[in-house]
């Protein structure tokens, strides 16, 4: 694992877009997950998932997005100036993952801002989207980080 880099409230610009690499779901990943975190049949078995809504196997939400904010970490969307989040705002599981399909996540900086009440730290608000292979948002989401300043 590599080492984090300090990314101070500072470091981050309004519109920046922040694009993880792709990664591809195998069938195996799909149903280790989902029968650790997510045991819904249409996850975890093939025949009953065949027989569902779906017509066959599909990736837990839970799983895309997990998946989508390491990815995103990995590709520098925080650092270690990070102080963690608040929470998730807008979660939206909006197409089936597949077997197969190649994740793209994509998180864009919609507000910068520093805290009123503790002058140490701030505010990032980012919307992030997931990608598949053919360009269509599988999975989106607003989150909010609370982010260090530097050192005045």
């Amino acid at each position: 694992m590599r080492r984090m880099e300090p990314r101070y409230l500072e470091d981050y610009t309004v519109g920046e877009i922040i694009r993880a690499g792709g990664v591809t779901l195998t069938e195996a990943e799909i149903i280790h997950f989902a029968l650790t975190y997510d045991p819904q049949p249409f996850h975890t078995n093939i025949v009953a998932a065949q027989e569902s809504i779906y017509g066959g196997l599909i990736a837990s939400g839970w799983q895309v997005a997990v998946l989508a904010f390491k990815m995103l970490v990995q590709a520098g969307l925080v650092g270690a100036a990070s102080q963690g989040s608040p929470g998730l705002e807008n979660l939206r599981w909006i197409k089936p993952v597949r077997p197969g399909d190649t994740l793209y996540p994509f998180s864009k900086v919609a507000e910068v801002r520093p805290s009123k009440s503790k002058p140490d730290r701030g505010l990032v608000r980012m919307e992030s989207w997931v990608e598949n292979q053919r360009g269509e948002t599988v999975c989106s989401f607003v989150s909010t980080q609370l982010v260090r300043r530097r050192e005045t």
